[in-house]
């Protein structure tokens, strides 16, 4: 007989990670130094937020994405808790709204203004007193509006509704009571409609959310677990911690069935703890461990052997902490599917770190980027708390293209609008339409609206502009493939223009036949 060897057919087989370059960096940023177990920053297409040092209380900073480089050291804080920020979450739905828990027991939602801080912001939009100890954890639903969750240090995890009008909430939604000792991370299935949970007994539970109630709990005395983490569509988690020997290890489970793992793998025997990240889009996992230089990435698959270990990017300088870019932020121009952003407190850094398929073409590569979940709740926070479950509402990633919403909304729905940037020809071409339809609302409301509302506006317009560039709409190119496609934009737009000039060139010339027609008709008269 001979032998074959063992071949596994993947388009992500040689994903590697690039990191940036210096100058697109963060620098000089006061990364904390606390000991606890959280990622200590949060990424959106518009910004990035990191905990940071403080005296007296805790804050965390927000940085413009594409504000790189060194920071000043006297940079504007998101400081109010009384105590050391321990998380903190952008509302997936909102890029101008984060949540924040702190050692002083309470949770703080803020209201980031669009335009750059220029002091400190101490104003919090709502905050949320109900957790006898310090709060931990904080994650928002991952498909209803308004829904926030938090884990405390006295054992409880705290469903809070932010749909009203109270600016201090002190009485959750509901309560789960069912954990024995503090609970180290939490994780969401895809509707949301399940909790899985690990505690410091080192065990697992799924969760039933609104009812609080537990529908399994793993006992395997083998595994000690750290972090979950519900793996998409499979209906399969997956959990970072330690075996028998203290080594750390990976361990799949069915979520239907806990006794019992699926699969178990020894990674090292390093102390630092593993955080899972899950890309249900191409179906790879990807393990950063706390103190390490290097992130492992893998392949889930529902087939046995569940699990194809890829390869890992390696790095000389550890991570305290990690945070990782949604999929509508990535830029697929360079075949990106994931990005991480590394918090170096060796050396005061954030290095963004780019997970590239690489591929020959510039062109838009469809099988790498599926329809993915988009910036817009499938449900209020109503609805959620009544029993209604929903998947999340699909976006194409592709350049320019329209939402794909599975099912239309109900009647009297509030419509949450996507944070994306627009494209300036997009707007063009809208702005053309409505010109030659005879459209003229815009010109009406400028009538209506009193002049002081509308130079505020100008002045708030003009507030957003850094050296006269719109550091949100279209921020600069970094890249020599961003490059040549603002310039064949450019391109594009000019060609346009100079056809819409040569039409209105030869509709004066008509014009000017016409009148010359009409005065030497009249002077014949």
């Amino acid at each position: 007989m001979s032998w074959h060897p063992q071949y596994r057919s993947s388009k992500f087989r040689h994903v590697f990670g690039k990191p940036a370059s210096k100058e697109n960096c963060y620098d000089s940023v006061p990364i904390t130094r606390s000991v606890h177990d959280n990622h200590f920053c949060a990424v959106n297409p518009h910004f990035i937020a990191v905990v940071t040092e403080c005296a007296g209380g805790g804050a965390f900073l927000v940085i413009p994405l594409h504000q790189t480089g060194k920071l000043d050291p006297h940079y504007p804080k998101v400081c109010g808790h009384r105590g050391n920020v321990l998380d903190v979450k952008w509302n997936p739905f909102d890029d101008f709204e984060i949540a924040s828990c702190s050692e002083d027991a309470t949770i703080k939602i803020w209201s980031i203004p669009k335009q750059l801080l220029t002091r400190n912001l101490t104003a919090c939009r709502k905050e949320l007193v109900g957790h006898a100890r310090r709060v931990g954890l904080v994650e928002w639903h991952p498909t209803a509006a308004d829904i926030l969750f938090s884990a405390g240090y006295d054992y409880k995890v705290m469903i809070w509704n932010l749909d009203t009008k109270e600016s201090v909430i002190t009485s959750p939604m509901r309560t789960i009571s069912c954990h024995q000792d503090v609970i180290l991370s939490m994780s969401f299935n895809t509707n949301g409609s399940l909790l899985a949970t690990t505690c410091k007994d080192r065990k697992i539970r799924v969760i039933d959310p609104r009812a609080g109630t537990v529908l399994q709990e793993a006992n395997y005395k083998g595994h000690r677990a750290s972090k979950v983490l519900f793996l998409g569509n499979l209906k399969k988690l997956m959990s970072t911690g330690t075996s028998r020997w203290n080594n750390r290890q990976v361990a799949l489970w069915d979520q239907d069935d806990l006794s019992v793992p699926l699969l178990e793998e020894d990674l090292d025997g390093s102390s630092g703890v593993l955080f899972p990240f899950y890309d249900a889009d191409t179906s790879m996992l990807y393990v950063v461990g706390k103190g390490d230089g290097n992130i492992r990435y893998y392949e889930v698959s529902a087939d046995k052997p569940h699990l194809s270990y890829l390869t890992e990017y390696r790095s000389y300088n550890p991570q305290k902490g990690i945070g990782v870019m949604p999929k509508r932020g990535l830029d697929v121009s360079s075949c990106e599917i994931f990005r991480f952003y590394k918090l170096i407190t060796t050396k005061s850094l954030i290095e963004p770190i780019s997970m590239i398929v690489p591929r020959r073409s510039e062109s838009y590569q469809e099988d790498i980027y599926p329809p993915t979940a988009g910036a817009q709740p499938s449900l209020t926070a109503q609805e959620w708390l009544s029993g209604m479950n929903q998947d999340p509402i699909l976006v194409s990633l592709r350049p320019g293209s329209e939402l794909l919403r599975p099912h239309p909304l109900p009647a009297g729905r509030p419509v949450f609008h996507s944070m994306a940037p627009a494209s300036p020809r997009l707007l063009n071409q809208a702005e053309k339409l409505a010109a030659e339809d005879g459209w003229r609302s815009s010109s009406l409301l400028e009538e209506k609206t009193p002049r002081w509302a509308a130079e505020h506006r100008l002045e708030e317009k003009k507030s957003w502009l850094t050296n006269g560039f719109d550091v949100f709409e279209c921020p600069p190119p970094k890249t020599e493939n961003e490059l040549l496609q603002m310039f064949y934009r450019q391109q594009e737009e000019i060609r346009r223009l100079r056809e819409l000039l040569t039409q209105r060139e030869v509709q004066a010339k008509q014009l000017e036949l016409e009148i010359k027609n009409l005065r030497m008709g009249s002077e014949q008269l």
